[in-house]
C-alpha cells in the first residue's frame, strides 16, 4: 500500500484527524487549480461522500466537487418555506448499511434515526389495514380481516428474511465478472454461493421463483386481504417503472425488505432533521478523515489524457490533476456528458444508450396548519383502542388492492401521471417537531407514477395537475386535507433531472430489472466499478447493489480504487 499522505489544508470547522497538522506550513491551502489530489469525486451525493469518507479514511488526498450549494444530492433538508423544513427527495432510512454507520461512526457527527412505528393502509370501503413493528398487535390486527392471513404473515416475514439473508451478502461484495477464471474472481463467486447455500435449498428454490415473478402475484400466493396484498406489493413498484404484476417487481419488493434499522429487520426510521442531516453526517465524518469537499463547483468534463483520467475540468475552465476520478453520477451523465464519445467506443456507447433509466416516481411535501383527519380512523374510540394519533406516526400507504395499483400503472403505460396514484405518506413532524414551526406539521408524499415523458403536455405545465391529484386522493381519505395545506411544493421527474442531476428522473439511476443487477449493473464487463476509461470509477446508485440512501456502491467503490493503487 501506498503510505498515507499528509494534508495539505485544514480541516473546517476544527474537525478532528489523526495525520499530522502541526507544521504551520501545512495550514494555509494549496490553491485549487494547482494542487493535485488522489482521487477527485464527482457529486456530493451520499455515495460519493461515502466514498470519499474511505478513500481519506485509508490516508488519501480527496477532493468532492458538487454543483448544488449543498451536499446529499437527493438525501437533503431544504427549507422551502419559511419555518418548515422538507426531506425534498428521499425521505426514510432503512437500507443504509450498518457497517458503514459504524466504520464512519455517524452517530458521532449528529445522525440519529427515529423509528416509524408501523404501516397504517385507509381501505376503499372506510375501513383500515394497520400492521405495527410489534408482532402480537400485528397478529391481532390481521386477524380482524383475515384468521387465515394473520397466521400466514409470520411465515411470510420468515421467508423474506431468510431470502433477504441470502441475497444481503451480495450487497457487500464486488460482483464477479462472469467470463472470469481468476482466482479473486472465482472466490467473489464462491462468497456468493456460500451465502445462498447457507440459508438451504428451500429458499434458494423460493428465491429463483421471486426473482422472476411479480410482486403481486407472489404476495397472492401467501394472503387473501386486498388491503394487505395491495401494500406488500407496493414495495415492488417504488422508483420502478413496472406494474405490480410486470415481471421482475417481486426483486424489487425484496430489495426494500433487506433494510434494517438498530438490527431490526425490515425496520424503517425518520432522521432527526430530515434526510440532510444523513448527507451531513457523512460530509462530516470525511472532513474528519480529510477529506475536502466543496460546493457550488459545476465539473463540465473530466480531463483524459493517453487513454487515462487524470483530472476534471471545471465549467469555468479550470483543470484540476488527480490520480483518479470517482463519478457518482448515473451512468447515463457519466459517460455522456463527462466523458463524451471522443474516448469510448462506438459498442460500449450503444450499451450505455440501452441502459434502462425511465423515470416513474415524483414528490409531493405539504406544510400542514394542522393534523389531517382520516375517515378510516374515526371508529377507534372509547378506552383500550390505541390513540389514533399512533396510526399516523409511521407510514401511511395509499394501496387499497393490486387492482388500484395496477390502474394507476395504466396511466403511467400511456404516457400520463396517475390521476390516484400509490402514495407512501409520511408525517415527520410526528416524530421530530423541530421540522415545522409550533402546532405546524410537514407531510411527505411519494407519488407512484408520473412518467418523464408524458405525452399530453409538459411537466412546466401539468406540475399544478399532478398536485391537484395528490391532494384529491388525499382527500377522499382525509376530508380536511385541504384546508390545512399552506404550502405545496411539486417535485416533479423533470425536476429531479434539473435539479438534482437524476437522469429521467429515476431515482435509482437505473431500473432494478433482472439485466440490471448485480454484474450486469450497469453493463456486462463493467460492473466492479472501473470503466473503459483507466483511472475513471463509477460509485452511483447505478453500480451494485443500486438505489436506495444504502452507500454500498460508494463504500465498494472505494474499496476497488484502494486496491487498484496499492
Amino acid at each position: 500500500m501506498l503510505p498515507p499522505r499528509k494534508r495539505l489544508f485544514r480541516c473546517p470547522q476544527g474537525c478532528p484527524s489523526s495525520r499530522d497538522v502541526s507544521d504551520p506550513l501545512l495550514l494555509s491551502p494549496v490553491p485549487l487549480v494547482t494542487r493535485k489530489y488522489d482521487a477527485i469525486i464527482v457529486g456530493g451525493g451520499h455515495n460519493g461522500l461515502i466514498c470519499a469518507a474511505y478513500l481519506a479514511r485509508a490516508g488519501r488526498s480527496v477532493l468532492v466537487l458538487e454543483r448544488r450549494h449543498l451536499v446529499g444530492g437527493a438525501a437533503v433538508t431544504e427549507e422551502v418555506y419559511p419555518g418548515f423544513k422538507f426531506s425534498v427527495c428521499s425521505y426514510v432510512v432503512s437500507l443504509l448499511r450498518p457497517e458503514i454507520i459504524s466504520d464512519l461512526d455517524l452517530p458521532k457527527f449528529g445522525l440519529e434515526l427515529l423509528p416509524l412505528n408501523g404501516t397504517l393502509t385507509p381501505m376503499a370501503e372506510g375501513d383500515y389495514l394497520m400492521r405495527w413493528h410489534d408482532a402480537a398487535e400485528t397478529h391481532r390486527e390481521l386477524h380482524r380481516h383475515s384468521p387465515l392471513d394473520a397466521d400466514a404473515y409470520g411465515e411470510f416475514g420468515r421467508t423474506l428474511y431468510h431470502m433477504a439473508k441470502a441475497v444481503r451478502p451480495m450487497m457487500s461484495t464486488i460482483p464477479p465478472d462472469a467470463t472470469s477464471a481468476s482466482p479473486l474472481n472465482l472466490a467473489r463467486h464462491a462468497r456468493v454461493g456460500r451465502s445462498f447455500m447457507r440459508e438451504g435449498a428451500g429458499q434458494l428454490n423460493e428465491l429463483a421463483k421471486l426473482m422472476t415473478m411479480s410482486s403481486a402475484d407472489y404476495v397472492d400466493r401467501w394472503f387473501e386481504t386486498e388491503a394487505l396484498k395491495g401494500t406488500l406489493a407496493s414495495s415492488g413498484i417504488i422508483g420502478t417503472f413496472l406494474g405490480p404484476r410486470s415481471p421482475g417487481s417481486a426483486y424489487v419488493m425484496l430489495h426494500h425488505y433487506m433494510g434494517e434499522l438498530d438490527g431490526q429487520f425490515r425496520a424503517w426510521g425518520l432522521p432527526r432533521g430530515g434526510m440532510g442531516s444523513v448527507s451531513e453526517a457523512i460530509a462530516s465524518s470525511a472532513r474528519g478523515f480529510g477529506a475536502e469537499i466543496r460546493t457550488e463547483v459545476s465539473v463540465d468534463r473530466v480531463l483524459v489524457r493517453s487513454g487515462r483520467a487524470v483530472g476534471v475540468v471545471l465549467e469555468n475552465g479550470d483543470e484540476l490533476q488527480a490520480g483518479c476520478v470517482v463519478s457518482s453520477l448515473d451512468p447515463r451523465r457519466t459517460f455522456g456528458s463527462l466523458v463524451g464519445p471522443d474516448h469510448l467506443d462506438e459498442d460500449f456507447l450503444e450499451q450505455v444508450a440501452r441502459y434502462k433509466i425511465r423515470g416513474s416516481s415524483a414528490k409531493v411535501n405539504l406544510a400542514l396548519d394542522g393534523l389531517p383527519e382520516f375517515t378510516c380512523l374515526e371508529r377507534l374510540r372509547g378506552p383500550g383502542h390505541i390513540p389514533r394519533l399512533e396510526y399516523l406516526r409511521g407510514a401511511i400507504s395509499v394501496s387499497p388492492s393490486v387492482d388500484y395499483l395496477e390502474r394507476a400503472y395504466d396511466d403511467a403505460k400511456y404516457g400520463r401521471y396517475s390521476r390516484r396514484p400509490y402514495m407512501d405518506v409520511v408525517i415527520p413532524t410526528l416524530a421530530d417537531p423541530s421540522m415545522a414551526p409550533p402546532g405546524k406539521h410537514v407531510m411527505s408524499c411519494f407519488v407512484q407514477y408520473a412518467p418523464y415523458d408524458l405525452r399530453e403536455g409538459h411537466w412546466d405545465d401539468c406540475r399544478d395537475g399532478l398536485g391537484d391529484a395528490v391532494l384529491d386522493t388525499l382527500a377522499e381519505l382525509a376530508p380536511n386535507i385541504r384546508e390545512l395545506v399552506l404550502h405545496r411544493q411539486v417535485v416533479t421527474p423533470l425536476d429531479l433531472e434539473r435539479t438534482f442531476g437524476l437522469t429521467e428522473g429515476n431515482i435509482f439511476h437505473g431500473e432494478l430489472t433482472l439485466e440490471q443487477l448485480f454484474f450486469l449493473r450497469p453493463l456486462a464487463g463493467w460492473a466492479d466499478y472501473r470503466t473503459p476509461v483507466a483511472g475513471l470509477y463509477m460509485c452511483g446508485s447505478g453500480t451494485h447493489p443500486g438505489g436506495g440512501v444504502m452507500g454500498a456502491p460508494g463504500k465498494l467503490a472505494a474499496e476497488v480504487v484502494l486496491g487498484d493503487v496499492s
